[in-house]
Parts: structure tokens; C-alpha cells; sequence
């Protein structure tokens, strides 16, 4: 019994440090990316610094991306008085006029952007897959890098140490 004790606490601190340091040796600086709004706004991660930014690249047809949409209202809520801005990038072969009527009929109180050149999604390392979703602290920097259905708790966690 102590070896195998022995044998699971010392996976365990195997898989912490792993952990710990990936999310070291991953931290980069966001891209300095401009993103337009539908309502036509521009806005420039360098003059969001010094809020935290949560990016999610999304598709109207992407069923995850739909249904995270209600967590994503739920944190434009809870945090945007933190000053959480959220920005979901509609990708590029996502036609803009299915794009507009999906945001107007769903009511999102969050900025969405269209990538009509694939600019934005060449400047987050080519992103592929929805959703990818990343959160830049208020320095600037990426500290979450999520491609797939983002984890609402951990995500929340997160939000409340920035």
C-alpha cells in the first residue's frame, strides 16, 4: 500500500510541475490586433491593456460555440463591471450576413468582429478549430489558450484573480 501511496503522490507532483510549467513556458504576448465590430467600433488590444480580454474565434454553424454562448452572456455580466472585454470573432467563410442576423437574434450584449481576410486568425497562430478561445491578463499577456468548449469554472477562476 505505501508504494502505491508513494507511486500516486509522486504523479501527482509529476503532473502539477508539468503543468506548472507549461503554463510558464507558453506565456506570450497577445498579437496587437484590431478588431471591427458589427456596430462598426475598433478595437485595438494595445488600448485594452490594462483590462482583461477574453477572444473567442467561433462559426454560426459550430455547436459548441452555440452553446457556450450563455456562459459567455453569463460572464459579460458577472465581470464586465471588472472591465472584461469580450470579443468573438466570427471566422472567415462565416458569411457576414448570417453572422449579423445570428448576433441580432440572439441578442449578444458582447462585441462580436467579423475576419472577412483571415488577419485575426493568422495573428492568434492560425487558428483553425471552434471554438478557440484565449484570455489576455491586463498586462497583455495570453495566460489561457483553449481550442474546444471552454470550462466555465476554471474560466471563472481565472477572471477573479485578474
Amino acid at each position: 500500500m505505501r508504494i502505491k501511496s508513494a507511486l500516486c503522490v509522486l504523479s501527482v507532483i509529476c503532473l502539477l510541475g508539468a503543468v506548472a510549467w507549461r503554463l510558464t513556458y507558453t506565456k506570450s504576448f497577445a498579437p496587437n490586433a484590431v478588431f471591427t465590430t458589427l456596430k462598426g467600433d475598433q478595437l485595438a488590444i494595445a488600448e485594452l491593456k490594462g483590462k482583461p480580454i477574453l477572444i473567442t474565434f467561433w462559426a454560426t454553424d459550430c455547436p459548441s460555440c452555440i452553446e457556450e454562448i450563455p456562459d459567455l452572456i453569463a460572464l459579460h455580466q458577472q465581470f464586465n463591471g471588472n472591465d472584461l472585454q469580450i470579443i468573438a470573432v466570427a471566422m472567415p467563410y462565416d458569411p457576414p450576413s448570417h453572422v449579423q442576423a445570428f448576433v441580432k437574434e440572439r441578442l449578444l450584449p458582447y462585441a462580436v468582429a467579423l475576419d472577412i481576410d483571415s488577419s485575426l486568425i493568422r495573428a492568434f497562430g492560425d487558428v483553425q478549430l471552434t471554438p478557440t478561445t484565449f484570455l489576455i491578463d491586463r498586462q497583455g499577456v495570453i495566460i489561457m489558450h483553449k481550442v474546444g468548449a471552454f470550462d466555465l469554472v476554471f474560466l471563472k477562476a481565472l477572471l477573479t484573480q485578474l
